[in-house]
């Protein structure tokens, strides 16, 4: 992997005060009825968005919502002009990530016309809306349906709208913002599918390829299951599509659809300022309790040939990650079932980002599996090399190290290069 030699750019990971920490008590609106217990992480409190799946073929999303706790300023960075410019807001906005990321120039001059399709279960009523604020308050352009740039439908392709569900509209205002903070040219399709279901999602997917879309991503997962591969070739098997999956919030272990070879399975990091050329820091997201990136070898799904890794005869995750962290998180505008501006963190906030960094590398090649792109070119990601989720045997697949891990994978894209076929 090759180091960057960019100068330093100083951003804050949260909006921080003044003062050493900030409280974000008040952020969060009540936790989702469905949602699991709250977590604490370095003070903080966050909870799942999605109830856990209840049986066999139902997913949840791998969205993680503070709920509270403070924020301590000098592990989390230091005090920059974004906080000055948007002080009622928490969490990493556009201009941080893109400078993470180095995509700033990138997201200037890519991105128009490419269409990035978002699938998710149930509807948000405030959807459009909610993307508005966001867009405005960080200065994007604005991305409405009555300009072209963003459409809602159904799994069908229709607008038969399923019932609104407050915890998967915190999902899918995530979703909407980590495109629209990477990707601010793209246009936005999101798909609403009727349920949870492995079926009424991947109907989703397939709607999503078929109205025109080179980038789908799916923030959501289950239990691996023998069923699994039947799933990859009803609605995941898309040559020249770029689909991305998140790895999951459980810690090590695989999660379904990350584990099809016919994805880029998308783990987590936790990613903050640093003093060095680079001017950010990543290792493997991960807490003292049971949350952190996804990762692991596939009980179901086969080796693709372009995975190489000797400690896993079949599938391997991840390939790629991005910034999942609750605790470096990110800002999200959602009105529905909370109260407005949110920090975010969960493999869900990174599927959203590397589909949108595969859009801004342009349209993948016809008969590619995009997922195959960054094994070909890992010279174009930074590559994230401590930090753990878990033990296993071999460590790879649980601790990250120079070149391949499994939670990180290749790494996080430093640039586009990585993710052009």
């Amino acid at each position: 992997m090759r180091t960057s030699t960019r100068p330093a750019v100083h951003r804050a990971v949260l909006a921080l005060t003044a003062a050493a920490g900030l409280t974000v008590s008040g952020l969060g609106a009540a936790a989702s009825a469905q949602a699991a217990a709250p977590t604490a992480h370095h003070r903080l409190t966050f909870t799942r968005d999605c109830a856990q799946p209840a049986k066999a073929g139902y997913m949840a999303c791998d969205a993680l919502r503070v709920t509270g706790g403070t924020v301590d300023a000098k592990a989390h960075g230091i005090a920059s002009p974004h906080a000055t410019a948007h002080a009622s807001v928490s969490g990493y906005g556009p201009a941080d990530i893109q400078s993470a990321y180095n995509l700033a120039s990138a997201a200037a001059a890519n991105g128009s016309g490419e269409t990035v399709a978002l699938v998710d279960a149930q509807d948000d009523p405030n959807a459009e809306s909610d993307l508005a604020t966001y867009r405005s308050e960080f200065g994007l352009p604005a991305c409405t349906t009555a300009n072209g740039c963003f459409s809602k439908v159904d799994e069908n392709g229709g607008s038969n709208y399923p019932s609104p569900d407050s915890g998967w509209a915190g999902e899918i205002s995530l979703d909407l913002d980590m495109v629209s903070a990477t990707c601010p040219n793209c246009h936005i399709l999101l798909v609403e599918a009727d349920s949870a279901g492995m079926d009424d999602l991947g109907t989703a997917v397939n709607t999503a390829v078929s109205s025109g879309a080179d980038f789908v991503s799916n923030s959501y997962g289950g239990s691996e299951s023998s069923t699994d591969t039947s799933y990859d070739s009803e609605y995941f098997d898309h040559p020249g599509v770029a689909i991305t999956a998140s790895a999951g919030d459980g810690g090590y272990g695989v999660e379904y659809p990350a584990a099809s070879p016919y994805v880029t399975a998308v783990g987590g990091t936790s990613l903050s300022t640093a003093s060095n050329a680079r001017g950010w820091t990543e290792s493997v997201w991960s807490t003292s309790g049971s949350e952190g990136t996804g990762s692991g070898c596939s009980a179901y799904e086969p080796k693709p040939s372009w995975q190489t890794d000797s400690g896993c005869s079949g599938r391997t995750v991840a390939d790629v990650s991005a910034v999942a962290d609750p605790a470096t998180g990110v800002a999200v505008y959602d009105t529905y079932g909370a109260s407005g501006w949110q920090v975010y963190g969960g493999t869900s906030a990174a599927s959203p980002i590397i589909a949108a960094v595969y859009a801004l590398a342009g349209a993948p090649g016809a008969n590619t599996t995009p997922a195959s792109d960054v094994y070909a070119d890992p010279s174009g990601l930074y590559d994230v090399t401590s930090g753990s989720n878990g033990n296993c045997s071999p460590a790879y697949l649980c601790t990250a190290g120079t070149g391949y891990d499994g939670p990180t994978g290749l790494g996080t894209p430093d640039g586009t290069a990585a993710f052009t076929g």
